[in-house]
């Protein structure tokens, strides 16, 4: 169910989508393509295979994705912005990627259940009130045996008080000075904080039935990725 809390998160979204890839190249001190190859990696993913990229954002997880899958597989991105999927659709073609971007509510997605391969979530569960709930449906829609994939932005182990605080302060404020929406930057560097730790996130994903599950991060903790495979 869309909340207002979601509301909130997919206004702003749209409202930075323009100059989003700048504002996270710049965030991410241009390393958080390198993070997005290692999600595309973990997803395990083939030649024919099905893959769903939830959170897809501007699409740059799903064509790494369709890349592996070939012409032969199939790449569906879903977000709940309209503006995110645009930049997305517009990317798919000027690659000529056979990719297909939906908007849509990622946890209440509309496909059956054990209907994907793999899937993948880069940024996106950090804004839900409840990251479980979105885990859980990642969890539905990919087929025993097949993997899910979590990326997130997150707070270092230490120091992770002052980080908070830093990024509410650098994010809009460098954000503004690319051209982006001060506001809206302010509110995606709040939710930062509100991604549970690497060791509960790995206890939520067993609850929802995942096993094998690994993690590692990046650059002193500023990103965790998180996989698994989904149970019979």
């Amino acid at each position: 169910m869309i909340t207002d809390a979601a509301t909130v998160d997919r206004e702003a979204y749209d409202r930075i989508a323009p100059r989003y890839d700048v504002v996270s190249g710049v965030m991410t001190f241009g390393i958080g393509d390198r993070w997005r190859r290692a999600l595309a990696e973990a997803a395990d993913v083939s030649a024919s295979s099905r893959v769903l990229d939830a959170y897809t954002g501007t699409g740059d997880v799903a064509l790494l994705l369709a890349d592996r899958v070939t012409r032969r597989g199939e790449v569906i991105g879903v977000d709940h912005s309209v503006a995110m999927i645009g930049r997305a659709r517009v990317k798919a073609a000027a690659a000529n990627s056979g990719c297909r971007f939906e908007v849509g509510d990622c946890t209440q997605l509309t496909y059956p259940n054990d209907y994907f391969d793999a899937a993948t979530a880069c940024g996106g569960l950090r804004s839900l009130e409840d990251p479980a709930t979105g885990i859980a449906e990642l969890v539905r829609v990919v087929r025993p045996g097949g993997r899910v994939a979590i990326l997130e932005i997150t707070p270092p182990s230490r120091l992770r008080a002052l980080h908070s605080r830093a990024l509410r302060v650098a994010m809009p404020m460098i954000g503004g000075l690319l051209g982006g929406d001060r506001e809206a930057l302010a509110h995606l560097a709040e939710t930062v904080g509100h991604m549970p730790s690497p060791v509960a996130v790995a206890q939520i994903m067993s609850t929802a039935g995942l096993r094998d599950i690994r993690w590692r991060s990046f650059a002193g903790g500023m990103a965790t990725l998180h996989d698994g495979t989904v149970g019979a």
